[in-house]
C-alpha cells in the first residue's frame, strides 16, 4: 500500500513538473507563408552585391631561391565613395573605394632576415574571378610605411591554382632617358596580372558591378 501511494505521488510530482514545463516553453514560431518566403527571396536579390576578396596564401616567386617562404593575406571588402578627396570630382570619393587589410611575410632563410609589412586597403575593382587590390603600408621591418602596394588575385577554378601578383619585383620601373631607373608611386587599383601561382592556401573573389554614382544632396 505504501509503495503504492509513493509511486503515485511520484507520478503526480512528474506530471505537475512536466506541465510546468510545457508552460514555460516558448510556442514553436509559425512556419512562415509563402508570401514571406517570396519577399524574403525578393529583399535578397536586391540587396546590392558588395565586391570582396579574402583569403591567404604561399606563392612561388621564380626569382628568389626556393627556401623563402613568401605569403600573402587580403581581407578586402568595397566601401564605395567612401573617401572624398580634395579635387574637383573627388567631393564623394571614388566608386572603388574599399577597407580591409593585406599582410605580408617574406622569409629569407639564406639571408637570416624575415621581412613583414601590414597595409590599409583603400581601393577594390573586380571583373569576373579576378580582383586588383591597393593598400598602403602602416607597419613593415624594411622602412615601406606610407608606401602604397598592388595587389591582384585571381580565385582559380576548374580544378586550376589561385594565382597572385604583386607591384615590386618585376613590375613598376620608370627607366628615366639619362638611364637611371626610379619606382613610381603606385596609384589606386593599380596592379599587375597575377603572374604567379598559390601553392598553398588560397583565395576568394567575390564580384560585382561598379555602384551607381550617389545622388548629390
Amino acid at each position: 500500500m505504501k509503495n503504492r501511494k509513493r509511486a503515485l505521488v511520484l507520478a503526480g510530482t512528474a506530471a505537475a513538473l512536466a506541465a510546468t514545463l510545457i508552460a514555460a516553453a516558448p510556442a514553436p514560431a509559425a512556419p512562415a507563408s509563402a508570401t514571406q518566403a517570396a519577399q524574403a527571396a525578393q529583399a535578397a536579390q536586391a540587396a546590392p552585391k558588395v565586391a570582396a576578396v579574402h583569403g591567404g596564401g604561399t606563392i612561388r616567386y621564380p626569382y628568389v631561391p626556393a627556401s623563402h617562404d613568401i605569403r600573402f593575406t587580403v581581407d578586402a571588402e568595397a566601401a564605395p565613395w567612401s573617401r572624398p578627396f580634395p579635387a574637383q570630382g573627388g567631393e564623394q570619393g571614388m566608386p572603388v573605394d574599399a577597407r580591409g587589410k593585406v599582410t605580408i611575410y617574406h622569409a629569407m632563410p639564406d639571408e637570416n632576415v624575415i621581412a613583414v609589412g601590414e597595409a590599409e586597403v583603400d581601393c577594390l575593382v573586380t571583373g569576373g574571378r579576378t580582383a586588383t587590390v591597393t593598400a598602403v603600408v602602416t607597419s613593415s621591418n624594411v622602412g615601406w610605411e606610407g608606401k602604397r602596394i598592388g595587389i591582384s588575385v585571381q580565385d582559380g577554378e576548374r580544378g586550376n591554382p589561385d594565382r597572385l601578383g604583386f607591384s615590386w619585383g618585376i613590375a613598376n620601373v620608370d627607366v628615366q632617358p639619362d638611364g637611371s631607373v626610379s619606382e613610381p608611386r603606385v596609384g589606386t587599383c593599380m596592379a599587375p596580372a597575377p603572374f604567379t601561382e598559390v601553392t598553398k592556401g588560397g583565395f576568394k573573389v567575390t564580384p560585382a558591378p561598379l555602384p551607381p554614382r550617389p545622388s548629390t544632396p
